[in-house]
Formats: structure tokens, C-alpha cells, sequence
């Protein structure tokens, strides 16, 4: 992998897309990031904590926004985990410009570099290092994994991932009426790849409205007590 220039083709990408905003490069670099210390894998596991904390992102809610339009707009694929001792899968897309595409190498500075890094999660199977003119052969299952959680299978599906996430069934009612009026499309019209990731994103923009919006019981009470009054004044003393 030509680590230079998927880094330019990536930077040229964002200056001509004026959807991303620096919250969505600054994921994508620490994305990036990871999967330069996974050996540029195929597929790579990844830790939110970790990345919120490399990225700079203070919200889980503008975490998984940041994710999925980054999944929405073909710059990686996310297949996010619900098993907590298992990280999300992320598999970055290759970004090149047509008259020079990306092709893999073997690179000995940019093995250098990524010994100085290691993987979140997943033990990485290393390659074989070629020598004579030897041909470079991957050890890594390069099949591609096919995203099926599209669409839910119904809205009962949807209401079982909103309870197995501690959310009633009202509020997975809410988002599977809201997206199937939607026709499953985002809304710049694009299809949905994930629809289990915009839940989670969902759920999430939920708790922090709950909690933006949540009555201030001590403060009334100050207000009250400032209210109260007393019927044994005591009128002879001066104003």
C-alpha cells in the first residue's frame, strides 16, 4: 500500500467535499492511523474509547454521527459490535485518482514507521516479505464481507435492538416509523448501509436530549421558598 499517496488522494477528496466538517477528518486520521498499525488490513478492529480519545471527540453521540456518515459517504465501511470485549470492524475504502491508482507494495520505511504502533484489538497475520523478485502473497482473508443489516427484517426486529440497548419499545416505534417513511434513504437521498449504526446514533442523540431537558428540582424549590410568607411580621420596626 502506497501510504503517501492514499494520504494525498484522501486530503484532495476533502477539499472537494463540503459535507465533511473537521470533527469527520480528524476521525478519519485517527482511522487512518489505525489501520496504518494493522499493516494496511483488509478488515480491523477498533476500540470508540481509544479513537474518541486519538480524534478528540468529547461525544459518543458525535462519535457514531462522525462513523456512520463516514460510512454513508463510501470513505470506509463500519460493521459496528454489540459485544462489549469486541470492538466495531472497520474496513477503510481505497481512495486513488484514475490515472495513478493504488496499488499494494511492499514498502520498508513504511514497515519501519508501523512497528512503531501497535493494534487495538486484533493480533495481525503479517505478511510474507518478498525477496528475488518473489511475488508478494497476503496471508490475510481478503474476502469481502457483505453488510446485511441494511434494512431491519420488520419493525419487531427494530423494537428488540432498541430494548437489548435499554430503550423501551415506544422510541424503537419512533425511529422505524421515521425511516420507513424515509424509504430507508438519508437525507441527502443516499441508501441506508447500516441501519442497527443510525439506532445507535439515534439512541444516543436521545439520552442527551433527556438529560438537556431534564428539570432542575433544587432550583424550583429555591424558587418556592423565596415565595413563601409569614403572618407574624412585626410592622413597628422601620422601613
Amino acid at each position: 500500500m502506497n501510504y503517501i499517496k492514499l494520504l494525498n488522494a484522501a486530503f484532495e477528496k476533502f477539499f472537494f467535499d463540503d459535507r465533511l466538517n473537521p470533527t469527520h477528518i480528524s476521525l478519519y486520521m485517527a482511522l487512518f492511523q489505525e489501520w496504518n498499525s494493522s499493516r494496511f488490513a483488509d478488515e480491523f478492529y477498533v476500540n470508540r474509547r481509544d479513537l474518541m480519545r486519538v480524534a478528540k471527540i468529547g461525544s459518543k453521540s458525535t462519535y457514531h454521527r462522525c462513523v456512520t456518515d463516514l460510512d454513508v459517504w463510501s470513505y470506509l465501511s463500519y460493521f459496528p459490535s454489540n459485544n462489549p470485549y469486541k470492538g466495531s470492524k472497520i474496513k477503510m475504502s481505497i481512495i486513488g485518482t484514475s490515472d495513478e491508482p493504488v496499488t499494494g507494495q511492499y514498502n520498508p520505511i513504511l514497515e519501519q514507521l508501523a512497528e512503531q504502533y501497535h493494534p487495538i484489538r486484533e493480533p495481525v497475520v503479517y505478511q510474507h516479505r518478498p525477496f528475488n523478485g518473489q511475488a508478494l502473497v497476503s496471508t490475510i482473508n481478503n474476502t469481502k464481507q457483505v453488510n446485511n443489516t441494511k434494512q431491519p427484517k420488520g419493525r419487531q426486529a427494530v423494537i428488540i435492538f432498541f430494548k437489548e440497548n435499554g430503550f423501551d419499545a415506544d422510541e424503537g416505534k419512533k425511529f422505524f416509523a421515521h425511516y420507513e417513511a424515509n424509504d430507508w434513504k438519508t437525507s441527502d437521498g443516499k441508501a441506508i448501509r447500516d441501519w442497527q449504526a443510525l439506532a445507535i446514533n439515534w439512541m444516543d442523540r436521545t439520552e442527551s436530549f433527556e438529560q438537556e431537558n431534564k428539570p432542575n428540582k433544587k432550583e424550583a424549590s429555591q424558587k418556592q421558598d423565596n415565595l413563601r410568607t409569614t403572618k407574624n411580621k412585626d410592622y413597628g420596626q422601620p422601613l
